[in-house]
């Protein structure tokens, strides 16, 4: 698997234009691509800008933003939110490279990544075409981020293993892939997070991937009594 960073232009908040810069990547894509942008990037090109402010008004924000959330005490006294089917801080609200602006998540991150298939595909002339909208992430009990899949189109993002067996024999019963974050775990690993301007990667030659040019989505999220940390998650849920 190769995974190719393309170094941008600086995208300016509160609003600028990305497609052109996307049209001049879709130039170097091969069949069996997936271009991997980072959510600020999408959310700036959306103008889902709002001026940083006050600590308040951030509050504020986040609760607006939020699917549910709960606030939790400690040396930052975090706000932790469900969003987008995913465990995010902040409901995904991030100043880092905001110039001064407070860079929220593109208003409906699967709508955006089709939008990108789109005129991508397109542009490239191509058949099988992955669009993956990425963002940092911190993983419980781990330091540093690394990559989650907030938005995506063109492929499955899930391998089902139920079924088949191991080397020993022994057939699996609940084991499956996550490929769509294991693919932006290894683009915002080359992606970076400060001043690297590298908001777009593309990975080629990954493995297992089956396209389509159907929502899917469905199969990446699971219900969340099936989920093995529904009982550390449990208070999340319904904290509006």
């Amino acid at each position: 698997m190769q995974v190719i960073p393309i170094k941008t232009r600086v995208f300016s908040p509160p609003k600028d234009d990305i497609f052109p810069t996307l049209r001049t990547v879709a130039r170097s894509l091969k069949e069996g691509d997936v271009l991997v942008v980072t959510s600020k990037i999408v959310a700036i090109g959306e103008g889902r800008c709002v001026p940083a402010t006050t600590a308040e008004a951030k509050r504020k924000l986040v609760q607006k933003e939020a699917e549910s959330r709960i606030t939790f005490g400690g040396a930052k006294d975090v706000t932790f939110s469900i969003k987008e089917h995913t465990i995010i801080a902040s409901a995904g609200i991030d100043d880092s490279n905001g110039n001064g602006y407070w860079i929220l998540w593109p208003k409906d991150p699967m709508k955006s990544a089709k939008e990108i298939w789109k005129i991508v595909r397109k542009e490239a002339g191509l058949t099988k075409l992955g669009v993956i909208i990425s963002d940092s992430y911190c993983t419980p009990m781990r330091s540093g981020t690394t990559g989650i899949s907030i938005g995506f189109y063109g492929f499955r993002p899930v391998v089902n293993h139920i079924g088949k067996k191991d080397i020993f024999g022994r057939k699996f019963v609940f084991s499956k892939s996550n490929i769509a974050d294991g693919v932006v775990a290894a683009a915002v690993a080359v992606m970076g997070e400060t001043s690297e301007q590298t908001p777009i990667v593309i990975v080629r030659d990954v493995p297992q991937l089956r396209f389509t040019d159907k929502d899917v989505r469905q199969e990446l999220f699971i219900e969340p009594r099936k989920d093995i940390y529904y009982p550390l998650l449990k208070p999340l849920y319904g904290k509006k």
